[in-house]
């Protein structure tokens, strides 16, 4: 008896359990609110787990049936180091299309992208960086300085502009769904923030309250008021002391009173680590963990807070504080719909087909050429024929794909050079002629590739390549096999079965010469190697830099030397290249004889991500940890233009780079310049779409181009006095929102609906435009504002209006634009917030800053 009333309770308790666990608890009910869930999910947590999900590398919590989230993502111009993704052109191009439409739609298609690799991943169970939901973009601080290396990954130097781009930027990647975000979108680096990149860690940023409310916040309080974007990532640097990320000023007084901001903060990258680490802002890691979260930032990049749990013992932080940032965490979680069945959540069936679809990447091309800034076109040199007879291409960046990705990059499926771009442009009878020239910087002559016919394994052309799923060559190689050149992208071209972040590779055979002499041999990559060919060894193994090791040997004609490549990779990128120089004639030489050989001389130079950026790949001089001391084209470069001006060839001028240049000599010399930034994976196609007339350029500069690195205050100095159209009162080389095209546009008639308006009033702006010239063209109408009578420091003026149209050849239209009260405003510091002073206005609508038609209106109480 007493052994069946044991089975009975055994059963009892069996169903009791199950029936308890068929039943939803409150934070798996959706019938609830989000709120209501999120507070019953955190209630039934233990502090360890809290801590646990407040960085940025979450674990699961199976108890809770909490999957794992990683919550670092990057799309800054597409889907970046998550394998295959459309590429747009980098950030400072899509500024230059000046289109806020255009940048809705690129984001929109980013976030399509983003969504498709995010559910195939939980389809494989995985939870890697980089697969997440939550991505940190736009970067929308203010590109003070064309020394910054990381202005390119910016909307350029005006707040409005930046402010228009990001928030357009963030509806496309949020969505517009009123329950589900699409994605969390997280601009960032808030909020004084702009180099210099080495110091970031400890530098102090000083500004004058002016500045901050004037230049450097407007684009932050647009992007969460207007642009409700539900992050916001804090800067690495103190500003005014007081390190971003433990700053009560701008995480609680400015962020969530004064903005209303309901999201969650996360820290830059160990910027929790710098508190305590560089700015000793705090006692102990304990102490910076706490002070952080208590001023507002919510999760951590890093592992700092993982003392939070040491920091409540010790009475530093109470876990109800814990508990305010956790609830801002999971709300953008369940917001996202991770707790949510998949059929009632929008966006979880977009199909992995989208991913580099033929319709992305049109608009990828669409969103390049409309980034093309003409600079110069003097006796109309463009557009080029495409029957012209013989065409030089020349220059480092004519025939390379990271010149065309920028940074924060995704990869694409397939790319164009604009090599590839001008030979698919010209006709079958124009001959292409292609030489490097030289290097990106140094005075070295150019390397190349080492040509297939000169490596041998065996009987066969080619070199042995064994590829290995670990970092020490152990066990058998997954594959093996002949490749003919060393010139691996495994972003672009993966390996099957290749573990993508932790590989080695092997390769082994021999060379054979047919000139005798010295070789210079060199590795292009960036992890570890190793590199023997005969006497000659490499080695970048026990503390490998990013920089090319070249090394110089003497081969003999027809003797064979054996070559030995290892290779260790991690992280993005993936690549290897075996270089050399041969002893013959040098590339520059080269250079200059396919030059006179040619009708037309193409050169595609600039600078590239390797030199500027968070960091610097390769030391050169002028360049300084991914900022730049020097302003102007490098010098090996500048050589080379020189040498082909001088043979008397027409030399088009197509510069890609992430920042300013001061191409002074080459405006006085050259009869035609195309700024073509680093435009994404189809930027070749685009570069010859506008250099052949497939295209009537319309990109604007979001930045000054200065004439030299003389007219700039010290970089470190953060005040705005002197900087950027709205502060510089020197003679610029181009100045911001200049741009030409193969149209000309003349603007007239420029009227006010009311010249006199209260502070509380606007008017509406009306002008009429012209086409006068041979090509249909879009035009970036600019609306600029200038207090004339004001008594604070106000700037020189200020765009404050955009707006793209079209004209056929000798076709006027008008259009209008609206000036609020916001348009006339500055922050009044006593009241604390924005007023509008009585007094002259002028108002102006033209083609830049610096040319543009204008009229009075006065502001009356």
């Amino acid at each position: 008896m007493k052994k069946i009333q044991c089975i009975s309770l055994f059963v009892f308790l069996c169903c009791f359990h199950a029936n308890f666990a068929q039943q939803k608890l409150p934070y798996q009910n959706t019938a609830l609110t989000f709120e209501e869930r999120v507070n019953d999910l955190v209630a039934r947590m233990t502090l360890e787990e809290k801590v646990g999900q407040m960085m940025n590398n979450a674990p699961a919590i199976s108890r809770l049936n909490i999957p794992a989230h990683e919550y670092w993502n990057e799309c800054l111009h597409g889907v970046a180091r998550a394998g295959k993704a459309t590429v747009f052109p980098q950030a400072i191009g899509l500024a230059a299309t000046f289109d806020t439409d255009l940048i809705f739609r690129s984001a929109s298609v980013i976030s399509d992208e983003a969504r498709a690799k995010h559910h195939e991943a939980l389809r494989n169970n995985s939870f890697k960086r980089y697969e997440g939901l939550t991505y940190w973009t736009p970067n929308i601080n203010i590109f003070r300085d064309p020394r910054w290396g990381r202005g390119q990954e910016t909307y350029g130097e005006d707040p409005y502009l930046t402010a228009q781009m990001g928030v357009n930027f963030i509806k496309g990647l949020q969505g517009d769904d009123p329950k589900y975000f699409k994605l969390v979108a997280t601009p960032k680096h808030f909020a004084v923030h702009s180099g210099p990149e080495p110091e970031r860690h400890f530098f102090d940023a000083i500004t004058n309250k002016r500045d901050l409310y004037d230049t450097y916040l407007p684009a932050f309080e647009a992007s969460i008021v207007e642009g409700k974007a539900y992050s916001i990532m804090g800067a690495y640097n103190r500003y005014m002391g007081k390190p971003c990320c433990a700053s009560h000023e701008l995480l609680d007084d400015i962020l969530r009173k004064k903005w209303n901001f309901q999201g969650y903060v996360v820290s830059d990258c160990g910027a929790i680590r710098d508190v305590h680490d560089y700015h000793n802002f705090a006692d102990s890691k304990e102490a910076a963990a706490a002070v952080s979260v208590q001023a507002g930032c919510d999760l951590n990049c890093g592992d700092r807070y993982t003392y939070l749990s040491n920091a409540v013992k010790k009475g530093l932080i109470a876990e109800y504080e814990i508990d305010v940032s956790l609830k801002r965490i999971f709300l953008a979680r369940f917001k996202l719909g991770m707790f949510d069945p998949a059929e009632i959540v929008p966006y979880t069936s977009i199909p992995m087909s989208v991913v580099s679809s033929e319709k992305h990447r049109k608009l990828a091309l669409e969103t390049a050429e409309k980034s093309m800034v003409l600079l110069k076109n003097a006796n109309q040199t463009l557009p080029l024929s495409k029957n012209v007879n013989a065409i030089a291409v020349i220059g480092p960046n004519a025939n390379d794909l990271g010149v065309l990705l920028g940074n924060y990059n995704g990869f694409p499926a397939t790319y164009t050079t604009p090599l590839d771009g001008i030979k698919a442009k010209v006709s079958s009878n124009t001959k292409v002629y292609y030489e490097m020239g030289c290097q990106l910087v140094d005075t070295i002559s150019a390397l190349s590739l080492v040509p297939t016919n000169y490596l041998k394994t065996g009987k066969n052309a080619g070199l042995q390549v064994s590829y290995y799923n670990n970092d020490n060559f152990s066990g058998n190689p997954i594959q093996t096999g002949i490749e003919n050149t060393i010139n691996s992208n495994w972003n672009l071209n993966p390996i099957k079965g290749l573990n993508e972040s932790n590989f080695s590779v092997k390769v082994t055979g021999d060379i054979v010469v047919d000139v005798t002499g010295d070789y210079v041999f060199a590795l292009e990559a960036d992890t570890k190697y190793k590199l023997s060919i005969g006497d000659l060894e490499a080695d970048n193994w026990t503390k490998p830099v990013r920089k090319l090791i070249e090394k110089k040997v003497t081969l003999k004609k027809g003797e064979t030397y054996p070559v030995n490549i290892e290779y260790v990779h991690s992280g993005y990128p993936a690549k290897l290249k075996l270089l050399w120089k041969q002893p013959t004639k040098s590339s520059f030489e080269n250079a200059i004889e396919i030059a006179k050989k040619a009708d037309i001389v193409v050169f595609v130079g600039g600078i590239s991500p390797s030199v500027e950026g968070e960091e610097m790949r390769v030391n050169y001089e002028g360049f300084k940890g991914g900022d730049r001391t020097n302003i102007e084209l490098p010098e090996i470069q500048k050589k080379l233009l020189k040498e082909l001006h001088a043979t008397g060839k027409p030399v088009i001028l197509v510069l890609l780079n992430g920042s300013a240049l001061a191409v002074n000599w080459e405006n006085e010399n050259l009869p035609a310049i195309v700024e073509a930034w680093y435009p994404g994976e189809l930027g070749g196609t685009a570069i010859a779409n506008v250099l052949f007339g497939d295209y009537n350029p319309s990109g604007k500069l979001p930045v000054t181009f200065y004439k030299s690195v003389k007219d700039l205050s010290h970089f470190v100095n953060y005040s705005m006095k002197g900087r950027t159209y709205r502060y510089f009162e020197g003679e610029t080389l181009y100045p911001f929102g200049y741009g030409l095209g193969y149209s000309k546009f003349e603007y007239k008639n420029l009227q006010l609906s009311n010249s006199k308006i209260t502070s509380k009033d606007s008017t509406k702006v009306t002008v009429e435009i012209t086409n006068s010239g041979n090509y249909e063209g879009d035009e970036m109408a600019q609306l600029y504002i200038k207090d004339l009578e004001s008594n604070e420091v106000r700037p020189l003026k200020s765009l404050r209006g955009i707006q793209r149209i079209t004209l056929k050849p000798q076709e006027t239209k008008q259009i209008y634009f609206m000036v609020k009260p916001e348009d006339l405003s500055f922050y009044d510091f006593e009241e604390e917030k924005q007023m509008v002073e009585p007094g002259l206005f002028e108002v102006g609508v033209g083609t830049s800053s610096n040319d543009f038609i204008k009229v009075n209106l006065e502001i009356v109480n």
